[in-house]
């Protein structure tokens, strides 16, 4: 498909509209907007602005409610259980978030459970969001089912994300923002539509069995990654997502796909410690960079792909793309424009 660069400010105001022109208040579009723009910017596009029709074929079927009475309820000086109203994710989700800081501001640590939310979106915009106010997190979402147990032939588990970021005094934070399954779905039916077959270890068929044929794992299920331990990280987060906030969990989750009418009620969790209470920041900028060099410096297996950190791909996609615009398919420039009445 083709692209084409646009500025940052640019898209954002699409967004913005696109979500207004539907009947989002102001405000509340330019907060999803913004965690979606900020995805773009990462580089993540399939969790950016083209997910705005989606959420908005949603609202249109009653299955997302636009107007949302979003409600904080602070059950603890730090520990707030947030109702999103079934709202659209990425608004639940920057509300959420902000609850949390709010709560680590004054007592260190703070911590938000939601409930009756959506899609909100890849966690790196949030864990982004929190490292620039010089916070750790860790966030996390349950998700529609697409994993079998570990040994199991129904899906149970979702393929749900989980991120853990710590700022960097004066430079990029480190964030690392993964899903629990080897794959996507996407990899798969591109390998079926190619005649490809895929590693055993991508997924398996409808008995549960590890398969290399796409078009038997595309009738099977999602595997987890690193085995039985993703399973075990998937089955933890939904505990804490889904179960300790009050949402639904494992099967009880309704697929937006499925019925894209029904609220989906998922689940969210927002983890985040002031590190400011725990070193003063020249400490731990000095620390953080020492971090930073001893494992850029290991020697590489491959010289043409030296050592990384998680996030540092996404971050240099964010410098680059903040000064020299957003790659984005110019059919979705096309119907942001469409559905804004306003063109780029």
């Amino acid at each position: 498909m083709p692209v084409q660069p646009i500025a940052a400010d640019t898209l954002l105001r699409l967004a913005t509209e696109a979500l207004e022109s539907a009947g989002a208040p102001p405000a509340d579009a330019a907060e999803i907007a913004n965690v979606l723009v900020t995805a773009d910017l990462f580089g993540i596009h399939t969790h950016g602005v083209q997910r705005i029709l989606q959420y908005l074929d949603r609202v249109k079927v009653g299955g997302v409610n636009i107007h949302p009475d979003i409600t904080v309820n602070r059950v603890a000086p730090a520990l707030s259980l947030v109702d999103g109203d079934n709202g659209i994710g990425p608004l639940v989700g920057s509300r959420a978030l902000a609850a949390a800081l709010e709560g680590a501001r004054s007592a260190g640590i703070g911590a938000a459970f939601v409930r009756n939310s959506n899609h909100f979106g890849p966690v790196m915009p949030y864990l982004h969001a929190a490292a620039s106010e010089g916070f750790a997190a860790i966030i996390a979402s349950n998700a529609t089912t697409t994993i079998a147990p570990w040994g199991g032939k129904e899906t149970k588990v979702g393929n749900n994300p989980l991120g853990w970021g710590v700022p960097a005094p004066g430079g990029d934070p480190i964030m690392l923002d993964v899903a629990l399954s080897v794959v996507a779905r996407a990899k798969i039916r591109a390998a079926a539509a190619a005649g490809q077959s895929i590693p055993d270890t991508w997924a398996t068929d409808a008995d549960g069995h590890p398969t290399t044929d796409p078009t038997s794992a595309l009738a099977g299920f999602l595997q987890p990654i690193a085995g039985h331990k993703g399973y075990g990280l998937s089955v933890m987060v939904d505990l804490f997502a889904g179960v300790l906030s009050g949402a639904s969990y494992l099967d009880r989750i309704s697929s937006w796909s499925v019925n894209p009418e029904r609220p989906q009620d998922l689940g969210h969790f927002f983890i985040v410690l002031d590190t400011k209470v725990l070193a003063p920041q020249e400490e731990l900028a000095g620390r953080i960079t020492d971090f930073r060099s001893r494992l850029l410096a290991t020697p590489a297996a491959d010289p043409a792909s030296p050592v990384r950190l998680p996030g540092q791909s996404e971050m240099a996609n964010f410098h680059r793309q903040s000064s020299d615009g957003i790659d984005i398919e110019t059919a979705d420039i096309e119907l942001l424009q469409k559905l804004s009445g306003v063109s780029a």
